[in-house]
């Protein structure tokens, strides 16, 4: 049976079957393992536009396309671009997507990705809209979870933290639902998990459960995913009190647990877990590069199927049907 075609824009990760993601998750493996390729992308220009700061993701796709032998137009200074004259959101991707092969895009507004795709002739690949989604975030969420666990299905998941305006929980708590796991939601009541997220998982007959402290359930975990308070999306009046997951806190966590963060931390995770075993954000970040190169190849290959091959005596990387 063949495999299913990737989609042309990635805009929710509802737009990726479980099959989609498996693929992405073999290819960032095989990427990672060789650590090279051949310049499989050469000559595709990736323009990436972000109208809200980045620094991970922003980076790790641009590294990702040069390593493919692609290049890269950037825009991330919105005062010197022609938005700041008043140039209409549709236009700016429209002519962006008459200079490149594929846009990132990251904006304040949930929706602009998916109004982006019906605009542009080539690829959108969503960075995040407003607290919406990040389906990149989860891809690489889950190549890190299956590279420290050895695999995805019979985990404990929690989330601890803005589970309301979190983007990278939305989407990577969709993308469990594909897997048998058990999901805890740990939140101030404020910010927990919207309810048609929840709803969700419910009709997928996910297992899950809300706390107001992980001491409720440290015992139990395999994967611990902090966030921070989504502080640029917060009501000013909201009063919240931040987690801050100390070292303490983990010594009655299973030896083989492993802290995730979509990152940048703030005081909610203290630096002397850095240094733990259970540590695994810094591993995360970089497994970035690997999984948006994947996510690339297979956005801009012309090939429905493609797997990564390594010729034994050139050790170059080709694309080839399944």
């Amino acid at each position: 049976m063949s495999e299913p075609k990737f989609p042309k824009h990635l805009i929710s990760i509802n737009d990726l079957q479980k099959e989609h993601i498996n693929q992405v998750l073999t290819l960032s493996e095989d990427l990672k393992a060789k650590k090279r390729s051949n310049l499989c992308l050469q000559g595709k220009l990736l323009a990436t536009l972000f109208f809200e700061p980045s620094t991970r993701t922003r980076l790790s796709f641009e590294a990702a396309i040069k390593k493919l032998g692609g290049s890269v137009i950037s825009e991330i200074d919105q005062s010197s671009s022609a938005s700041a004259k008043g140039e209409s959101f549709s236009d700016s991707i429209k002519i962006s997507s008459l200079y490149s092969d594929a846009i990132v895009l990251r904006h304040p507004h949930e929706g602009s990705a998916k109004l982006a795709s019906e605009i542009s002739d080539v690829p959108i690949i969503n960075a995040g809209d407003g607290s919406n989604e990040h389906p990149t975030q989860t891809l690489l969420d889950l190549f890190s979870i299956q590279e420290s666990m050895g695999a995805i299905d019979g985990l404990n998941v929690a989330f601890v933290g803005d589970l309301k305006h979190g983007r990278t929980v939305h989407s990577l708590a969709k993308a469990l639902s594909h897997y048998d796991v058990r999901l805890y939601f740990i939140s101030p009541s404020n910010l927990m998990l919207p309810d048609q997220i929840a709803y969700e998982l419910s009709i997928k007959g996910v297992k899950y459960s809300f706390h107001k402290s992980y001491d409720e359930v440290i015992d139990k975990l395999d994967i611990l995913y902090m966030t921070r308070l989504q502080q640029e999306r917060l009501d000013i009046k909201t009063e919240v009190t931040p987690y801050c997951l100390k070292l303490s806190d983990l010594s009655k966590a299973k030896k083989h647990l492993r802290v995730l963060h979509p990152l940048p931390r703030v005081d909610e995770l203290d630096t002397k877990i850095d240094a733990t075993d259970h540590a695994y954000y810094f591993q995360q970040a970089q497994n970035g590069l690997y999984v948006r190169q994947a996510l690339l190849l297979k956005l801009l290959s012309n090939q429905n199927t493609m797997q990564g091959l390594v010729n034994d005596q050139t050790n170059t990387f080709s694309l080839s049907h399944t």
